[in-house]
C-alpha cells in the first residue's frame, strides 16, 4: 500500500542525502518520481546535501497546488511512480493535506523530509500537520552533534554568532555560516536552554574570569 512517510530529524542529520539515495535507488529500477523541495540552500528548485550532492527539483511556492500540478503531469502523459518533498517544514497545512491525497487518490508513495521544530523549539505547522496525517514517522537514525558531543535535538538560530530566540519563524540559512551571518546550530537541550552555541563556549573559556588564579 502506498503511504505517506515523514523522516524527521535535526538540521545536519542527512535528511537531505536519504532524500536523494532513495531517489537514487528508485531511478535505478526504471521508476521515475517528482522531487518538490521550497528553500533549498542550494538555490531554488534544487535538492542539495551536505555532502555535495545536488539535483534539479521543483519549488513548492506557498500557493501551489502540488496535487494538482502531479495530476496535470500525468494528464500530459508524464510516469510519475513517486513522489519526493524535502524541506517539508516550510510547506503549508494545505500542502500537507495535498500530499495525503496523492497517496490516497493516486497511489503513489510520498516521502516527506523535514526537521520538526523551529529556532524557537515550536512546531512548523508543515511538519505539525505531517505528524497529524502520515502514516509513517521515522526518526533519521544518523545523529547530529551538539559542540559539547552529546545528541543534538535543537535547532538553534544565530546572528553575529550570538544564539537568537525571537523573529520570524522562517529565514533561511544553514549550519556552518560566517558568524557575520544568519545562521543556524544544532544544539542538545541542556545548552538550548542556556543559549550555549560552539562559539558561546569557546568565549567563556577563553575568558580571564574563569582561568585559575595564581596566588604568586
Amino acid at each position: 500500500m502506498p503511504e505517506l512517510v515523514f523522516f524527521s530529524g535535526t538540521m545536519d542529520c542527512g535528511k537531505s542525502t536519504l532524500a536523494l539515495q532513495i531517489g537514487h535507488n528508485r531511478s535505478a529500477r526504471g521508476l521515475q518520481g517528482v522531487i518538490f523541495t521550497r528553500d533549498d540552500r542550494a538555490g531554488e528548485g534544487k535538492l542539495s546535501s551536505r555532502l555535495g550532492l545536488v539535483t534539479e527539483a521543483v519549488e513548492a511556492r506557498p500557493a501551489m497546488d502540488l496535487y494538482g500540478y502531479l495530476v496535470g503531469q500525468m494528464s500530459k502523459g508524464a510516469k510519475v511512480d513517486y513522489v519526493i518533498v524535502d524541506e517539508a517544514q516550510f510547506l503549508a497545512p494545505d500542502q500537507i493535506d495535498q500530499l495525503a491525497r496523492v497517496v490516497d487518490d493516486l497511489d503513489l508513495d510520498v516521502f516527506a523530509f523535514g526537521i520538526t521544530t523551529d529556532f524557537r523549539t515550536k512546531l512548523f505547522p508543515g511538519s505539525q500537520r505531517l505528524i497529524e496525517l502520515a502514516d509513517r514517522i521515522e526518526t533519521l537514525q544518523v545523529e547530529a552533534m551538539c559542540w559539547c558531543g552529546a545528541r543534538a535535538t535543537h535547532n538553534a538560530r544565530t546572528v553575529g554568532g550570538e544564539m537568537v530566540v525571537e523573529g520570524e519563524q522562517v529565514v533561511v540559512g544553514d549550519v556552518n555560516r560566517s558568524s557575520e551571518e544568519v545562521g543556524y546550530e544544532v544544539l542538545c537541550r541542556r545548552h538550548h536552554r542556556r543559549r550555549m552555541t560552539s562559539a558561546a563556549a569557546h568565549a567563556a573559556a577563553l575568558s580571564p574570569d574563569v582561568l585559575p588564579v595564581n596566588p604568586a
